[in-house]
């Protein structure tokens, strides 16, 4: 049976050190939900099509998952708010620079393409330290992941909204610029925490702690079986259903339904982090199964052709499910993982999440030239009900369990 690690007893998160983090996280959060309005809106204005577009956001996301594995071995090497505070201020520069490239003139498609490449690659360095710093302003780890689920699921609702005011009304440059802000107060937040004094890894090569990092992600059983399952449920339903449903919607009902739906996926998100927070599972992968099943809904409600009200109600329940899921799988990691490999698991983790769901996007269109809209949604609903079969029936996730905590007395 799969050894796990001691859970802190259940109080209060801690005041002072998680207000920052919780700050930080959402003013960058929000950042990211504007970014796209702002960068698709750009990108057409400048002239260079829907193809200018798919390659700035694409390079962000291409930077991601190129740097993640070595965000990670940084972040246990120099400490992870050491690598967030670099890496929110070269995102501060680099989006500032984008801002006055849009605000002097029309920047060419390569400048545009180099700066959000750069900017990916930041992100990278910063997001391994996203899971080993919440154990550290938090007693109560569930209840922190919980909230910031609720945060995140709030921002991508507020977000989009406010970039399209402010694109409309302003231009790009003047969102470019709020976006560079937001990573600013990102972090001067991170440098207000006051942490316990933490030494990196140091005296080891670079190559020597990413095998490590790949040795303790091989040794979970429970931890490479789910990112396995994933393999196919990050492709084939989350990959594919995301540019496949926006597509369904558009054509039967309009973008305004869109907007609307994925609001109410935010705000099912929301939902779905609130219980989360109150409900702790003894068997938290079994039991988060029941996310990745709800969430298999989003791909078979635009397939139904529905009125706006039933989809709304659908996405807002697939939102539940996910942001459900989210929160034990992170608290699960957070918890059962040591304290010096956690960044670099981390970052094995997310990478292997984010290429499939890259490659699901990019198969996305082909796969439904080859089957037909529909019949692709409804086979990505089955399979991510397969999917969630096997949380329960591979014996590694079905059987892992977390300490009840442990009262003071």
């Amino acid at each position: 049976m799969t050894r796990v690690a001691e859970v802190a007893p259940a109080r209060a998160l801690r005041p002072a050190n998680f207000r920052l983090y919780f700050a930080a996280r959402t003013t960058s959060l929000l950042g990211d939900a504007m970014i796209p309005v702002a960068l698709s809106v750009g990108v057409l204005a400048a002239g260079y099509g829907a193809t200018g577009v798919g390659y700035a956001l694409g390079a962000w996301l291409a930077a991601v998952a190129l740097c993640r594995l070595f965000g990670g071995v940084l972040a246990d090497r120099f400490t992870a708010r050491r690598m967030m505070v670099l890496a929110d201020f070269a995102r501060f520069a680099l989006q500032a620079m984008t801002a006055v490239a849009f605000a002097v003139g029309t920047p060419s498609l390569v400048l545009i393409v180099v700066l959000q490449f750069l900017s990916g690659a930041a992100t990278a360095m910063f997001q391994p330290g996203v899971a080993s710093l919440v154990p550290q302003v938090a007693n109560d780890v569930q209840k922190a992941n919980g909230t910031l689920r609720i945060a995140e699921s709030m921002a991508g609702v507020l977000g989009p909204a406010l970039a399209g005011v402010l694109v409309s009304v302003s231009g790009p440059a003047v969102v470019f610029a709020i976006y560079a802000a937001t990573y600013a107060i990102s972090g001067l937040c991170l440098l207000g925490l006051k942490l316990e004094t933490a030494k990196g890894t140091g005296g080891t090569s670079f190559v020597t702690e990413l095998v490590e990092g790949w040795q303790a992600f091989r040794a979970r059983t429970w931890l490479w079986s789910v990112i396995a399952i994933f393999g196919l449920y990050g492709c084939f339903v989350v990959g594919t259903s995301l540019p496949i449903g926006a597509e369904l919607v558009i054509s039967h009902l309009d973008s305004t339904a869109l907007g609307l739906g994925l609001a109410a996926f935010g705000a099912g998100g929301a939902i779905g982090g609130t219980i989360a927070i109150r409900f702790r599972p003894r068997r938290p992968l079994a039991v988060g199964s029941i996310g990745w099943a709800l969430f298999a809904i989003y791909p078979l409600v635009p397939a139904l052709h529905p009125n706006l009200t039933v989809l709304m109600i659908g996405w807002s329940i697939a939102g539940a499910g996910i942001a459900f899921w989210s929160v034990l799988w992170s608290t699960t990691v957070q918890t059962q993982v040591p304290p010096e490999l956690l960044n670099r698991v981390y970052a094995y983790d997310v990478a292997g999440s984010l290429v499939t769901m890259a490659l699901g996007r990019t198969v996305a269109g082909p796969l439904a030239g080859v089957t037909g809209e529909v019949p692709l949604m409804v086979f990505a609903t089955a399979l991510g009900l397969f999917c969630a079969a096997l949380l329960i029936v591979v014996p590694a996730t079905r059987r892992l369990e977390v300490p009840r905590p442990r009262h003071p007395r």
